[in-house]
């Protein structure tokens, strides 16, 4: 796999903090909704944003949990506006809630929420893969509702993904685990290339729109993410993985969601993956399983073929 296009690259890298990212950056008026903003990078992306001046909503299941993350951004910020908003993203009313309570334009959207390797199979009330339906379908949803709003003064939204992608395409035949065995891996894998497909194809859709999509993985961070492969959950080969992992902080890992969501040296850009603050370079398969982080981005997570069929598809698995 090569680009058909110049790599996209800053003067940034994997040991820069998202406040740094933004040095300089005025974002007063721009409004942004950043998904599981209570916890992990989530906390870090939308406390930058606020720093720099735009007003924040976070978008959380646990409104007290987000209200205290608001309080103490808004004190960090200097008074900064930060709104906390209920949202289940595996909840079609909850998603339909939010965007029906949104006015007026939003310019930055961070799908950020996500769940990671959770071990046991587990479905939505409709039967969708929990993985799957959180990381991607809930965010598919959210954005589309949100379009309106995103399309008003041309937005940017940025899909929180991860080197997880190369582990799985998106299965279509089977995305939900209904014929083949059940992998907590691979299902996160499968997400994660469905958020980064997510972004290739928003981006080629809504472009007449002034609307930007890019993905990313933020590095490794040790936060409540990893909740599921703790103590006894974890495998031995995935505890090898953790014990040799070059973990990073989370104002570090928030760095590249925020580079996509407000750094004017990513004006434009769309439809693309990031890693560590610059376009990934195309993945290695020599590199595969070697130990410490792995880096760039799968040929199935660029395609733009298989990006304008899981839109339809995702479309018509929530009624369309």
């Amino acid at each position: 796999m090569t680009y058909d296009h110049p790599r996209w690259t800053t003067p940034f890298t994997r040991d820069t903090t998202a406040d740094e990212v933004l040095t300089g950056v005025d974002l007063s008026g721009r409004r942004a909704v950043v998904t599981g903003g209570a916890s992990g990078i989530g906390i870090e992306t939308a406390r930058s944003l606020a720093r720099a001046g735009a007003e924040v909503t976070l978008a959380v299941r646990d409104t007290s949990a987000g209200r205290k993350v608001a309080d103490e951004i808004a004190a960090d910020g200097g008074g900064a506006r930060v709104d906390v908003a209920p949202l289940e993203l595996t909840d079609r009313a909850s998603v339909a809630a939010f965007a029906r309570a949104w006015t007026g334009p939003l310019h930055i959207l961070v799908n950020n929420a996500g769940v990671m390797a959770v071990p046991e199979l587990r479905r939505t009330r409709e039967g969708w893969e929990l993985q799957f339906a959180t990381n991607h379908l809930g965010h598919f949803e959210l954005a589309r509702s949100l379009h309106p709003a995103l399309a008003a003064q041309g937005a940017r939204i940025v899909s929180v993904s991860s080197n997880a992608h190369h582990r799985s395409p998106v299965v279509f035949d089977d995305i939900h685990f209904e014929h083949r065995a059940y992998d907590p891996w691979l299902a996160y894998g499968q997400s994660k290339t469905a958020g980064v497909l997510f972004a290739v194809e928003a981006g080629r859709r809504w472009a007449d729109d002034g609307i930007t999509a890019n993905a990313l993985m933020p590095g490794g961070i040790r936060t409540a993410l990893q909740r599921h492969q703790e103590g006894a959950a974890m495998s031995p080969e995935v505890r090898e993985i953790f014990d040799s992992y070059p973990w990073r902080t989370a104002r570090q890992g928030a760095a590249t969601s925020v580079l996509l969501a407000a750094s004017p040296l990513v004006e434009g850009v769309t439809g693309r993956y990031f890693e560590n603050c610059n376009e990934a370079l195309p993945l290695d398969p020599a590199l595969a399983g070697r130990s410490g982080e792995p880096s760039g981005v799968a040929p199935h997570a660029l395609d733009p073929d298989a990006a304008a069929r899981l839109w339809e598809v995702s479309a018509r698995t929530l009624g369309d």
